[in-house]
């Protein structure tokens, strides 16, 4: 089954064509970044705007690099939540209209969902059940997959998101954007333990996450070496601001995973990417006797392809929309579209 995904959640208006939610025969992706470089972030009625001069290119190179037509594909499907809601609304009504046209199925999809889907592309062998560990810039849960559709949410974020308190204490280093890929290069330089910065654990057995502390952390050690006159070191700083992040997200993870009895972990979304969590994730799975599966690089960020993944399978449990389905802003990632 051939299916024409688009994904347009945040700053990134990407099509791809996957078959069988396993092969990638296209998948191509237009990045705002340098548009929002000199703002320092997303800005969303820009990105919106960006999506619907983009998206009829995007879909038409997508069809052109996997040599169809559209008379050769069978379904269309779209991230429909969560995200920035303009932006969700441009991909979302160009799928359905696609698909009213040509008279195929339309497959709503939960962008969290795609992230965990990605290794589906990458590990031909991965099958459910297993444990999740998806971190982004606006999310970060420990998922438990019990099938490709059935999911449970073991621990979560309470506050920011692990990507996001990247994002914050690059800037507060004087990073450029995206300040999250930059903060990793830097802490590859430094000494992981120079700094000792807070870990949050909650009580009663608890593995949801909190890093609003460590953000203000890395806020107040900066502003008092700035009052006092003080240098330092940014590669220490970042090394052990990071440190503290991925150990936290580390132990929950596996503590997760042990408790469920799963032989297998997955790493998905875009923090993923983040060398320092790799390895440690890595490291820990090894001495905990866990199989770990993580997406290359270049299915770690926003991608199309992982939401045509995903989108077999809630094809194949019969989860279908019409031209009735809205965008959300927010949805949790074990409901269904209805």
């Amino acid at each position: 089954m051939k299916i024409l995904a688009i994904e347009s959640s945040c700053d990134e208006t990407a099509a791809a064509i996957v078959e069988d939610g396993r092969k990638i025969l296209s998948n191509i992706i237009f990045s705002q970044i340098e548009v929002h470089k000199e703002y320092g972030g997303v800005v969303p009625e820009i990105a919106s705007r960006y999506h619907i001069e983009k998206i009829s290119e995007i879909v038409s190179r997508a069809l052109k690099e996997a040599d169809l037509s559209m008379s050769e594909i069978d379904a269309v499907a779209a991230t429909t939540a969560p995200g920035l809601i303009g932006a969700l609304l441009v991909g979302l009504n160009y799928a359905k209209g696609l698909a009213y046209r040509e008279g195929l199925p339309f497959i709503p999809v939960h962008h969290l969902r795609g992230h965990i889907a990605a290794n589906y592309l990458a590990h031909p062998d991965l099958t459910p059940p297993f444990t999740a560990l998806v971190v982004s810039g606006g999310h970060s849960h420990i998922v438990r997959c019990d099938d490709y559709t059935d999911f449970t949410v073991v621990g979560k974020t309470r506050d920011d998101a692990a990507g996001e308190a990247f994002d914050k204490g690059a800037r507060i280093l004087g990073l450029p954007y995206p300040g999250g890929v930059h903060l990793d290069k830097l802490a590859q330089k430094g000494d992981r333990l120079a700094v000792a910065f807070p870990r949050v654990h909650f009580e009663n057995g608890s593995l949801d996450f909190s890093f609003s502390g460590v953000k203000t952390s890395i806020v107040n050690l900066i502003h008092q070496k700035k009052m006092k006159g003080e240098t330092w070191d940014a590669a220490d700083i970042a090394a052990s601001y990071m440190h503290a992040i991925t150990d936290v997200l580390c132990e929950n993870f596996m503590i997760a995973a042990t408790r469920d009895g799963m032989k297998n972990i997955v790493l998905a979304g875009g923090v993923s990417a983040n060398s320092m969590l790799r390895e440690k994730v890595l490291k820990m799975a090894s001495e905990q006797g866990f199989s770990v599966f993580m997406p290359p690089l270049s299915l770690c960020g926003d991608n199309a392809a992982m939401i045509g993944a995903q989108a077999f399978y809630e094809w194949r449990a019969g989860h279908l929309g019409d031209l009735s389905q809205n965008a959300r802003p927010t949805m949790a990632i074990d409901l269904n579209f209805m």
